[in-house]
This record gives structure tokens, sequence and C-alpha cells, in this order.
């Protein structure tokens, strides 16, 4: 497979093409089934918590801006039987309110460390040199999977002065607790329950998922894998758990050859990136692309009168205005080009990467792109 960019430039001079990739074979290489697909019903799980970070320099939340700081803060000590008078006006400088949130994978169990992201959800202007206080982090069924806790490593800076000036590097509001929460529960999955293991594929695709099938009932026999539909094959195994591990580390280090995709062109009109898969081609056709450049440029002259005229200094506008058209020749292809003829056409007109997307676009129009043309 062939794939080649074509990326904005920061001048017209330099090429517009660039080949990125190009595989020595045209076939597509096999893969593990492991790389292209998924198992059903594995995945990790989202997490969410609020909590507070305490012992910031002076970086913390507004309390006239952010009152729920305040309030987490009064709930949190309360629990420990300190009361603090309802008039008291407290200054948390150093007291940011978060958001705190994990991915728990699959399988985790009890005791197990996982990472956490910490992200300031008020005004505080750095996180650095802070300290996430215990934090239940909850899943979307409301139950809690995990206990956040630690110190922040926050990878971004920033600094202002008196006179409102700030330098600011990275995001200093977010920082990560590498293993900074101990997951408590577990979560329930089908693997062990002996139904049959779907495996789902990356790339819908109705020609990988035979592939896939039938490589799986070669090795173990037929009638053991099927294809379900486009994405999903579904494959009979053990009921025994330790025995489901075992086979499904022999098939998911099969090695399957996917289909290839269909033809399809993409361009993204925001970065100027177009990318022409291989099998992407032209009916007999011929094309011109030219631009028409107008140009309106002013100019002011002064009428000066005689020296002994009852005259007066006035000003007297010149406009120019001249246009140009470029003539660009028209080159034409001959049935069925390849990508390499496209990519080769296009240079020898010398399209820039906008002008190539004009010409994507009117040979869809006309019928002649045999392509999924996709603009993003």
């Amino acid at each position: 497979m062939k794939i080649f960019l074509v990326k904005k430039m920061m001048t017209p001079a330099i090429s517009i093409l660039l080949i990125l990739a190009s595989l020595s074979s045209l076939t597509v290489h096999a893969e593990r089934i492991k790389d292209i697909t998924t198992i059903a019903g594995i995945r990790s799980n989202p997490l969410v918590g609020y909590g507070l970070v305490v012992g910031l320099d002076g970086t913390g939340d507004s309390t006239n801006q952010a009152p729920f700081t305040q309030e987490s803060f009064l709930n949190l000590i309360k629990q420990f039987g300190i009361a603090i008078p309802g008039d008291a006006s407290l200054q948390l400088d150093n007291v940011a309110a978060v958001a705190v949130h994990a991915e728990l994978p699959a399988f985790a169990k009890p005791g197990q460390r996982i990472d956490i992201t910490v992200s300031s959800i008020a005004n505080a202007e750095s996180l650095r040199g802070g300290t996430l206080l215990i934090t239940p982090l909850k899943g979307i069924d409301g139950n809690v999977y995990a206990i956040a806790q630690g110190n922040l490593v926050v990878g971004g800076l920033g600094v202002g002065g008196a006179d409102g000036s700030r330098l600011t590097i990275n995001v200093p509001s977010v920082g990560r607790i590498p293993d900074g929460a101990s997951v408590e529960r577990s979560v329930p999955t089908a693997f062990a329950s002996g139904q049959p293991i779907v495996f789902n594929l990356h790339r819908s695709d109705f020609t990988s998922a035979k592939r896939v099938a039938d490589s799986i009932n070669d090795l173990l026999g037929p009638d053991v894998a099927r294809a379900i539909d486009s994405t999903s094959i579904q494959v009979n195994g053990p009921k025994n758990p330790g025995q489901r591990v075992d086979f499904i580390s022999l098939l998911e280090n099969l090695e399957v050859r996917p289909g290839e995709a269909s033809a399809r062109v993409v361009i993204n009109s925001r970065t100027g990136t177009i990318v022409v898969g291989r099998h992407v081609r032209i009916a007999p056709v011929a094309i011109t692309h030219g631009s028409l450049t107008v140009m309106v440029s002013e100019t002011v002259d002064v009428s000066q009168p005689n020296a002994l005229s009852e005259g007066t200094t006035v000003v007297v506008p010149n406009t120019d205005i001249t246009a140009e058209q470029e003539t660009n020749p028209m080159f034409n292809f001959s049935p069925g080009p390849t990508l390499d003829e496209l990519v080769r056409a296009v240079n020898d007109v010398g399209a820039a990467p906008g002008d190539l997307m004009a010409i994507l676009e009117a040979l869809k129009e006309a019928g002649a792109l045999k392509a999924e043309l996709v603009v993003i």
C-alpha cells in the first residue's frame, strides 16, 4: 500500500508533494490478530472524583471567585472535629479545588495502583508543589472504585509580575500522580462466564473478518470461528478460565492479512493535508487549472498651483488596476491511471495544495474520481 501526503508549505517555492511512506510490496503485510482486534467486554473504565490540592505557594483558588473551594475545605476539617465560626473570613490561597480522573484497566484487582490526572476546576494559577488529599474515584454507576492521594508532578510553569505581565510554559493547572490511586473494587467481566469469545476489528471490513475466521479455523478446525458481521468474529472457546487464557494467547498471535481499504481520498481543509489511497483511479479526463489575480494599487499626487495664481493645493488620487492570469497547460489522464501517474501529473502542472483540493473536488463532481472523497 502506498500513501502520499500533500502538506501546506511555508513558501510556494517548496515542492507541495511529499511521499510519506511507500511499502516495497503492493500486498498488505500480515498482522497479528491482537494488533487489529479487541476482545468484546474487555476494556478500561473511566473514573472521576472531586478533591482538594493543598500546599500551594499562593497560587490556589481565589475565595471570592470560587466559594465552593472554601465550602469544601470547611466540610473537610469538620470531619476532624474542628469548628470554624460562620463569620470567619478564610484566605485559602494555598488550596485549590480539582477534578481527578483515571482509567481503571480491565481485570484490575484491589490493592493495585493506577496513574491519575489532577486538573484545576476554578481559578488556581498553578498546582506546582501541591498535594492531593484523599479523594474517592467513582465510576458511572456511582460506586467508589479507587482512592487517590499524593504529591503532584506538574510540567507547566506560570509566573507573573505586579504590572500584569505573565509568562506561562505548558499548562501549570494540570498535574499527574504516577501510581496515585489504589484500586478498591474490581469491575466484573464476562470473561469467565464461559460464553463464546468475540473479537472486534478496529476497522470494520468484511474481508478482514472472513480472513480472521478462516485463519482460526485453519488452526483449530472447521466451525470454531465464524464472522458475525464486518466487525465481529465469534469463537467457541473453553469454559475453564485458565484454559481460556491459553486459548486467547494462542489466537491473538495468529497472523492475518487484513483486507485492503476501499479507494479513498482524505482532505484536511484546515491544514492543507491530502492523503490518497493506493486504489484511487481516475477516469479518462482532461484538466486545466489556472487563477486570475487582480491587483489594485492607489497612489496620491499633489497638484500645486503657480506662485501668482489664486488656485489652491489639492490632493489627486491615482488608482492602477492590473490583472494577471496564469497560463497553466492542460494535461490529460489515460484510462484508469494509477496513483503514481496521478502524483506525477500533479507535480508536472505545479499545483499547490489548495489547487489540488480544487482539482480533486472537480474530478469528483465530474464523476472521474473513482474513490470516496472525505473532507475532515
